[in-house]
């Protein structure tokens, strides 16, 4: 028992080293670059055994390295979320990749994800992003009234004109996507409309002004100020760590101060004996 407990403790200090760290990170580098290379037919039909064994090499060392963190963590490996995503990864490129599942063998890339999760700055990064879905919900739906809207005036103002872009519904949301992100949304479209409606101008810059400068603005807001919660959060967490280290500091000292005292009164008591 006591040896089980002293090697998961050597093993617990190996995968939380830094060394351990750096060195999944570069396999999972490498292995970026290997998929990559897989997309080459040429580079395939040249070192395509190679590229393959380093493949599975490298999914050997990630079974290796989640098998000895749940040996390490044991039930608390399942309770972190980081840890999950691993071993779903880990999980899908163990799949067999053949028939019906040939599907899979794309999701190999996810592989490279893994770099989020070995990655502090990315993880923080990507709570971020989650503690910022709620307040996006309300920004998602204030989108979609605005599309809808805009939509439904467009199918029936330029419909008839244009139905290749405002025929139906969803075609005209598609339209006005495009328009949205800015691309070719003068020339392409708006410019053609406006040579059978010249005032149609009208209708775009108002929707432009609505969402390209003021909604997506508003996600970046919200992005933004969660990623700053975030951080202050984890800041704080630090804060409040180095707050009780340095009270347990202050306790052995003082600890420390009282023995010292003790041990002059003892010393001063037989001298005068």
């Amino acid at each position: 028992m006591g040896t089980g407990v002293n090697m998961r403790d050597r093993l617990r200090e190996i995968v939380q080293s830094r060394p351990w760290e750096w060195t999944i990170i570069s396999i999972i580098v490498l292995n970026a670059v290997t998929l990559g290379l897989e997309t080459s037919p040429t580079i395939t039909g040249a070192i395509g055994g190679l590229l393959s064994a380093v493949d599975h090499a490298v999914i050997a060392i990630f079974v290796v390295e989640i098998a000895l963190r749940i040996f390490v963590f044991r039930l608390s490996f399942f309770r972190r979320p980081w840890s999950l995503f691993d071993f779903f990864v880990v999980a899908v490129a163990l799949v067999p990749a053949t028939g019906a599942l040939s599907v899979l063998r794309a999701l190999r890339v996810l592989r490279v994800l893994r770099l989020v999760s070995a990655v502090p700055s990315l993880q923080r990064v990507i709570g971020g992003l989650i503690a910022a879905l709620p307040g996006l919900g309300s920004i998602v739906l204030l989108m979609s009234l605005v599309f809808y809207i805009f939509s439904v005036m467009a199918t029936n103002l330029y419909g008839e004109t244009f139905p290749e872009w405002f025929g139906s519904l969803g075609a005209s949301a598609y339209t006005l996507f495009q328009i949205m992100t800015l691309e070719s949304w003068s020339m392409g479209i708006v410019r053609p409309v406006m040579e059978a409606h010249p005032l149609a101008w009208i209708f775009f810059l108002p929707f432009i002004l609505a969402t390209a400068f003021t909604v997506l603005n508003l996600f970046i807001g919200i992005i933004v100020s969660a990623m700053q919660e975030e951080h202050d959060q984890i800041a704080e967490a630090d804060r409040q760590a180095i707050h009780s280290e340095t009270g347990i500091v202050l306790e052995e000292v003082r600890a420390l101060r009282r023995e010292l005292a003790e041990l002059r009164r003892s010393v001063e008591a037989e001298a005068q004996g």
